[in-house]
C-alpha cells in the first residue's frame, strides 16, 4: 500500500465555496511539516486562480526557506506564482506591540505606580497567545484575498481564553482583570474577538487540518486536540499524514518493518478519522523547498497524483559517520549533568515538542540512574499516560514502584491535579471571608466568581505548576526525572510579582484568592537555576522546525527564568547499517548538517540517541538502549520486591 487517500473530500473542503473570504487552519506539533503543507496548499490554491495569503504565526517561520525568499514581517509577493502572498508574524514583535496598544491609552488615566503594575500584569505568558490571535483578528477583514491561509492554528487553550471572561459586559463594567491584561483594555477588541470565535465555529468559513507523523503517539496527540476544539464548537475537518517511508527505498528488514508500523498507523488513522477527509504524503530524501516539489505535495494531497520520490538526488557530501559523531558528543560531560552533586538531590528535566521521544529518553535515563544505585524518582505530565505504556507496568498519580530496585514512577493526572487545586482555591477563599465578620462582600457571588474562573485553562496550568512543585518536597530519592519539563510560558507564572505568586488574577480572583506560595516558588526557581541541583535537557530530532522551537524555548528559560540548558538530545539518528542506498545517504548528510548546527546553537553536551525498528518497552529493553546513549555505569539490576505502593 502505497498511501491511503480521501483526496476528492480534501479537495473540496479547501477550495472556497462562497464569495466570502474563507480561512484554512494548519496545526501540528513542531517537525511535522506543517509549514510544508500550508505552503504546498496556499500554492495549490493560487494556482486554482485564486487570491491567496499565507500566514504563519510559528515561533521558528521557515516559509523562507521553503520558498527561497526573504519574507518577513510584512505581507510579500511570492516570486513565480500569481496571486499569492505571504507573511512570517514575528511573534515578540506581535506581543511587544499588543503590549504597547494596551498601555499607551492609559497613562493619562493613571499615575505612574498604577503604569508599572499594568506593565507587570502584562508579562503574562498569555499576552503572547492572545498578541497571535489578535494577528488572527486582523487578517479576517481581508476582503482583497478569496482563502487566508494560517500555518499554526489558535490552540484550544487560546480560544479559551478569549472567551474568559463569560460575562464580557459585567467583567468590563466592574473594570476587573484578566491574565492578559485589564479588562477594560479589551473593550474595543470584544466584538472582534467574539466574531472571530463565531468565525472559527463556522464550516462554511472555516477549515482546520491537523498534520502528523505516521506514528501512534502522533495520533493520540491529535486526538487530544481534536476533542478539545470540537468541545469548542470547532469541528476538524481534515487529517493529513506527512513523511511516510516510500516502499521503494525500504530494501532490508530494519526499514521494511518500520514502513510496516506505519502503514498500520495510517490504517488506524483512516478507521479513526473515518467521518473527516484523510491523505498521505511520503517522506522525501531532502526538505521540501522550491516551486516543484510543493507542487509536487498540492497535486497528491488535492488532485490525487502520484507522489514523485527522486530516490537519485543524494547528495554527494561523503562523511565518516562513525569519526563525525564521536566528534559530536563528550559521554562522561553528559554523565556528570545525570548525576546528583554532594548528596543533593539532582532533578532532571527533559523537555521538547511532541513526538521527539523525550518520555522513552526520560525513562531510559531513569532506568539507569536506578541500576547506578541512585534512588530516582521519574515523573511525566504526558496526558497520554506514555510512561505506563514504555515501562509495561502501571503507573499512577502518586509514585509507584515499576518493579526495578531504585525505581519509582508517577503520572500527574491533569484532572485530579486540577480538581486538588480547586478544592485548595475554594477552601482558602471559603476560610478568607469567614475571618472577615464585617465584609460588605457578597460572600456566594464571590465564591461563584471563582468557581467560574477556576474553569480557565490558566487554572489547569496553575494546577499542574502546584502538582509539579510539590515533588521538589518529596523525601528520599537521589535523583527526581521529569518527562515534559515546564516550558518557559508556565515557569513565567512564577516570576510573576512576588504578591501575585499562588494565583492567577483573573477577574475577581483577585490578590489572595488563593494561598501564598511565594516562599516555596522562590525555592523552587532557585533550584532549577542552580546547575549542580537541577538539569534541563531539550530532546529533538535532528531538522530545522525542532532544532530552531528547542533553540527558541532554550533562550526563553535562559532569558525570562534564568535557567541554562545543561545538554541536548539528537534522538532518532538513521543507523548507519542498515538503508544503504542514495534515499538514506541524503537523509543522513541532512541530519549531520544539523547535528553540526545543533552544536553550535546549543554550545552544550550532545546526548545521541540512534532510531530504532520498535520503541523500547520494559526495564530490560530500557536498560540496553541507555547503555548505547547515557554513557552511565551501573549496577547489576535486581527486580525489586517492594510492591507497588
Amino acid at each position: 500500500m502505497q498511501s491511503t487517500q480521501v483526496t476528492t473530500d480534501a479537495r473540496e473542503i479547501i477550495e472556497p465555496s462562497g464569495k466570502d473570504t474563507e480561512f484554512v487552519f494548519f496545526s501540528g506539533k513542531g517537525g511535522v511539516g506543517k509549514s510544508t503543507v500550508s505552503c504546498a496548499t496556499a500554492t495549490w490554491l493560487a494556482e486554482n486562480d485564486y487570491n491567496i495569503l499565507l500566514v504563519t504565526t510559528d515561533p521558528a517561520p521557515n516559509l523562507s526557506d521553503i520558498f527561497g525568499q526573504q519574507i518577513g514581517h510584512k505581507v510579500t509577493d511570492i516570486d513565480g506564482v500569481d496571486n499569492l502572498s505571504a507573511i512570517e508574524i514575528d511573534p515578540d514583535q506581535a506581543a511587544e506591540d499588543y503590549r504597547h496598544e494596551t498601555i499607551e491609552p492609559m497613562r493619562e488615566l493613571l499615575n505612574d505606580e498604577q503604569i508599572s503594575a499594568v506593565e507587570e500584569q502584562l508579562n503574562s505568558p498569555c499576552v503572547e497567545e492572545i498578541a497571535a490571535f489578535d494577528n488572527f483578528v486582523d487578517f479576517m477583514d481581508s476582503p482583497e484575498y478569496d482563502v487566508v491561509v494560517f500555518d499554526t492554528a489558535p490552540t484550544g487553550h487560546t480560544i479559551r481564553l478569549m472567551e474568559l471572561p463569560s460575562d464580557w459586559n459585567a467583567e468590563l463594567e466592574k473594570g476587573g482583570s484578566t491574565c492578559i491584561g485589564p479588562a477594560a483594555s479589551m473593550e474595543e477588541r470584544k466584538k472582534d474577538y467574539e466574531r472571530a470565535i463565531d468565525t472559527l465555529q463556522d464550516s462554511e468559513k472555516t477549515s482546520f487540518a491537523f498534520v502528523g507523523k505516521p506514528e501512534d503517539s502522533s495520533i493520540d496527540e491529535i486526538q487530544r486536540s481534536a476533542s478539545e476544539l470540537v468541545e469548542l464548537g470547532i469541528e476538524s475537518q481534515l487529517l493529513i499524514i506527512n513523511g511516510y517511508l516510500p516502499g521503494s527505498v525500504c530494501e532490508d528488514p530494519f526499514f521494511s518493518g518500520k514502513r510496516e508500523d506505519e502503514q498500520a498507523v495510517i490504517e488506524r488513522a483512516a478507521s479513526e478519522f473515518g467521518a473527516n477527509a484523510m491523505a498521505t504524503y511520503p517522506l522525501q530524501p531532502g526538505e521540501i523547498a522550491g516551486l516543484d516539489l510543493l507542487a509536487d505535495v498540492g497535486g497528491v494531497l488535492y488532485d490525487g497524483d502520484d507522489a514523485t520520490v527522486n530516490v537519485g538526488s543524494a547528495t554527494n557530501v561523503d562523511i565518516d559517520e562513525s569519526v563525525y559523531f564521536d566528534s559530536l558528543t563528550d559521554p562522561d560531560a553528559v554523565t556528570e549533568k545525570l548525576q546528583p552533586v554532594d548528596s543533593e538531590t539532582r532533578y532532571l528535566f527533559f523537555t521538547g515538542k511532541g513526538g521527539v521521544g523525550k518520555s522513552t529518553i526520560a525513562a531510559t535515563s531513569a532506568t539507569k540512574l536506578a541500576e547506578a544505585g541512585y534512588e530516582t524518582l521519574v515523573v511525566t505530565t504526558d496526558p497520554a499516560a506514555h510512561l505506563e505504556d514504555i515501562f509495561g507496568e502501571p503507573v499512577g498519580h502518586d509514585p509507584t514502584s515499576v518493579s526495578q530496585e531504585n525505581l519509582d514512577a508517577a503520572r500527574i493526572d491533569q484532572e485530579q491535579a486540577l480538581e486538588e487545586y480547586r478544592e485548595q482555591v475554594l477552601n482558602h477563599v471559603t476560610e478568607m471571608y469567614a475571618e472577615k465578620e464585617d465584609t460588605e462582600i457578597d460572600v456566594d457571588a464571590a465564591i461563584a466568581n471563582v468557581e467560574e474562573e477556576l474553569e480557565s485553562p490558566c487554572a489547569e496550568e496553575m494546577a499542574a505548576l502546584e502538582k509539579f512543585v510539590a515533588y521538589f518536597d518529596e523525601d528520599g530519592y537521589d535523583i527526581v526525572v521529569f518527562d515534559t519539563a515546564p516550558t518557559g510560558h508556565t515557569l513565567r507564572l512564577l516570576e510573576l510579582p512576588s504578591d501575585w505568586k499562588g494565583f492567577m488574577d483573573l477577574g475577581s480572583l483577585t490578590k489572595g484568592a488563593a494561598p501564598a506560595k511565594g516562599d516555596q516558588y522562590d525555592k523552587v526557581i532557585e533550584t532549577m537555576q542552580n546547575p549542580d541541583k537541577s538539569s534541563f535537557a531539550f530532546v529533538m530530532y535532528p531538522e530545522y522546525t525542532p532544532m530552531m522551537e528547542a533553540h527558541r524555548a532554550a533562550e526563553d528559560l535562559k532569558d525570562q527564568v534564568g535557567i541554562e540548558t545543561a545538554f541536548v538530545v539528537a534522538n532518532y539518528l538513521l543507523p548507519e547499517e542498515y538503508g544503504d542506498n542514495a534515499f538514506f545517504a541524503n537523509r543522513r548528510a541532512q541530519q549531520q548538517q544539523y547535528l553540526s548546527e545543533i552544536k553550535d546553537r546549543f554550545e552544550t553536551p550532545m546526548m545521541l540517541a540512534p532510531l530504532r525498528q520498535d520503541e523500547p518497552i520494559g526495564l530490560d529493553e530500557l536498560s540496553a538502549f541507555g547503555d548505547v546513549v547515557t554513557g552511565l555505569d551501573t549496577v547489576e539490576r535486581q527486580p525489586a520486591e517492594v510492591s507497588p505502593q
